[in-house]
């Protein structure tokens, strides 16, 4: 790529830039804080609901749309409206007009070509540069939901320049999104953070309030530690057994790790606790071989949905939680169920109407029919699903969960079961909490297990921000115990990105409580196909051979490289071996490590640091450089640093040959970060790779500044 025409053209646009006065002084006082989600058009024409991409605004004067889209009101308020598009058209935005002003929505049409990849080059003065692969045929700039003039963007030679704002040196944190599509489909997109209108190029700027720079640690209150044994109260009844009783884990015992710098040490920047509300006092449900019942140890059968559990602290005991992980600078996201209530809830006792029926029109019980009846199936006798497509069950209901936020100072929610609640319950709770604070920074993940399709739908400005990426992981869990291609996994990588944005927040997960221990699998203890749970109940199970160490390093290396947020079940680290429900929840262990634990935690925290620490790893654009067999080697580059990733996913050793894009600057060596061998000949830009057995590799050409 010949760039002295680009920097040509940039040092135009950078006399433009500084002779630049503020271009966005007419927009609403509201709604420019958050950047707002594309809008994917999968049918033509399509409805939209205004609340999905801006949530505080009920209604608007009008939508008008830009490049031959045709806008229709389909309410006199145009809270809904219908959107058209050319068939020829891929990317453009509608802008949405009130009082006089105006916002804009991208809008994306049609599919990803993944040989269409750009990135950021580098930047001058205000100037970002952006490398493309191929030449785009139209591209998009964005700041906040701000649309930057087209006369503000110089494109030569596969490569163009965006000038920065002068509206964002007002603002704290904004970013720069650049959205461009070609002859073959849809790029990529480019996520620049800004701080006071200046390009962040050190992760050492941002903080817990940035998602992208997240490290989620899933735990379970009565199964981490026991901070305060004066709450415990095990059920001690023997129709239970000890597995499925409380053990003791509380919040005090949280706060203490925190202040022992347990997560600190690990490298944690958001902790997501299991349900904190009052569950019942007696045993439910029934297993059988073995026969037992079970406590509401994990939280998920909610008595009182605005009462803390005794079991698990007082109300003092939550505040001093969440304080001490915010001096920390760590967030807390709580776990909330909205799906269902116990049926001994005085909630449910004063409205026995509120739920959906246990019975269909067939006779047959509407239990555990998660896809023929997803919105109305109970999870179980006791525990009702509610008729939340009801106004007057969903508006208290949504109250609920909002007191958590306006009573406590936690940080977002992992919402349970979402693909089971209705769109408006999500609707009505977004709205909600962003009018009542729209100064907080919440962020919101949920559970869905389901098409990228069905998971998406719930991922828009005004429902939650992302979902955790089960197709990814269940992805992932096949294709590394099969010592399979590793291109399935980058395909999966590509469908996801497609789906929901380069720079999603999607969690990617190393396992969660619902789920056999992946080192298990990895490891050959469990058979992918006999039944974890009861697996767990009759043996004990291990990690197997060894090789699930590797494994699982294997996965905490992609989690950390990949895009998405890392999210580390408790236990992990350290590859805690199990089968499923309840095998999965033992009592977290702190120390006692034997070496090949201690090893793993070891390579865990430097993985951590190392994604904290980069920030190709954070907001780099990726590109995959090869694929083949059990190879798969990939690079992230921000603003000329980059990390190439390569992975062997074999028994045998492999190599790998793969070019360097024209455009990133060689003036910064790469280095190993785990020893492996490679070469690379800048005259050709040819990197060579040599993997041993299921291992990885990491390069690094950073900022000496940002390593």
């Amino acid at each position: 790529m010949n760039m002295k025409p680009l920097l040509l053209a940039c040092c135009g646009l950078m006399l433009l830039a500084g002779c630049q006065s503020r271009l966005f002084r007419d927009v609403p006082a509201d709604g420019n804080g958050q950047p707002v989600y594309p809008l994917r058009l999968h049918e033509n024409p399509q409805r939209v609901l205004l609340t999905d991409y801006y949530p505080r605004w009920e209604e608007a004067d009008s939508v008008t749309g830009r490049d031959g889209i045709v806008v229709t009101a389909a309410a006199d308020d145009w809270s809904a409206f219908d959107v058209a598009a050319p068939d020829e058209l891929r990317l453009s935005t509608l802008d949405v007009w009130r009082g006089g002003r105006s916002l804009s929505i991208v809008v994306l049409k049609g599919e990803h070509d993944p040989s269409c990849r750009m990135y950021t080059a580098g930047a001058m003065l205000k100037v970002v540069t952006v490398a493309a692969e191929q030449r785009p045929e139209r591209i998009v700039a964005m700041w906040q939901n701000c649309r930057l003039p087209d006369d503000g963007i110089v494109s030569v030679e596969g490569a163009f320049g965006v000038i920065v704002p002068k509206d964002a040196r007002e603002t704290e944190r904004s970013c720069l999104r650049i959205y461009a599509a070609g002859e073959k489909g849809l790029y990529n997109d480019v996520l620049v953070p800004l701080s006071y209108g200046r390009i962040v190029r050190d992760p050492k700027q941002l903080n817990r309030h940035d998602p992208q720079t997240q490290v989620l640690y899933s735990l379970m209150i009565d199964r981490f530690q026991n901070g305060n044994p004066a709450n415990d109260a095990p059920l001690n009844r023997p129709d239970v057994r000890p597995e499925v009783d409380y053990m003791g884990g509380d919040l005090k015992g949280i706060t203490d790790k925190i202040e022992e710098g347990f997560f600190d040490d690990l490298g944690v920047t958001t902790i997501w606790i299991s349900p904190v509300t009052q569950n019942p006092r007696d045993a439910w449900g029934q297993n059988v071989d073995p026969d037992t019942r079970f406590s509401g140890y994990h939280g998920y059968w909610p008595i009182y949905t605005t009462r803390i559990d005794n079991r698990f602290g007082t109300d003092a005991e939550l505040r001093e939680l969440l304080a001490t992980a915010h001096d920390h600078g760590m967030n807390v996201i709580l776990d909330y169920v909205a799906n269902h209530l116990h049926i001994d809830s005085p909630v449910l006792q004063e409205h026995p109407d509120w739920t959906t029926s246990m019975y269909l029109p067939d006779g047959r019980r509407n239990l555990e029919l998660w896809d023929e009846q997803r919105l109305t199936t109970w999870f179980d006798v006791h525990i009702p699903t509610l008729d939340l497509e009801r106004e007057e069950v969903c508006d208290p209901m949504t109250d609920s969960a909002l007191y958590w936020v306006a009573n406590y100072d936690f940080d977002g929610f992992r919402h349970d079961a979402c693909k089971h609640i209705p769109e408006n319950y999500w609707r009505m709770l977004c709205r909600k909490m962003k009018s009542r604070f729209p100064d907080r920074q919440l962020w919101q993940i949920g559970e869905t297990y389901g098409s990228p399709e069905l998971i998406g739908s719930y991922v828009k400005s005004g429902m939650i921000d992302a979902q955790f990426d089960f197709n990814f992981y269940h992805t992932a869990i096949d294709v590394l115990r099969e010592d399979a291609p590793l291109k399935r996994i980058a395909d999966e990588v590509a469908t996801s990105e497609a789906a929901y944005g380069s720079h999603h927040t999607m969690g990617n997960i190393t396992g969660n409580h619902d789920k056999a221990r992946f080192i298990s699998l990895a490891g050959g203890a469990l058979s992918p196909w006999e039944d974890h749970k009861q697996a767990g109940w009759h043996r004990e199970v291990g990690v197997g051979d060894p090789v699930g160490y590797r494994k699982l390093a294997l996965l905490q290396a992609l989690i950390m490289t990949l895009p998405g947020v890392p999210c580390i079940y408790q236990g992990d680290e350290y590859g805690q071996p199990g089968a499923n429900d309840p095998d999965n929840r033992h009592m977290m262990r702190f120390d006692g490590y034997d070496e090949a634990e201690q090893a793993q935690r070891e390579l865990t925290r430097e993985l951590i640091a190392l994604r904290r620490g980069s920030m190709p790893l954070l907001y780099g654009d990726l590109i995959t450089l090869h694929t083949e067999g059990n190879c798969w080697v990939f690079v992230r580059e921000y603003m000329g640093e980059y990390v190439v990733a390569a992975f062997n996913n074999g028994a045998s050793a492999c190599g790998a040959s793969c070019t360097i894009p024209a455009g990133f600057p060689l003036s910064r060596p790469m280095e190993s970060r785990f020893g492996s061998e490679f070469g690379f000949d800048a005259e050709t830009r040819t990197l060579t790779l040599r993997l041993e057995p299921y291992s990885f590799e990491l390069l690094t050409a950073l900022n000496p500044k940002t390593k």
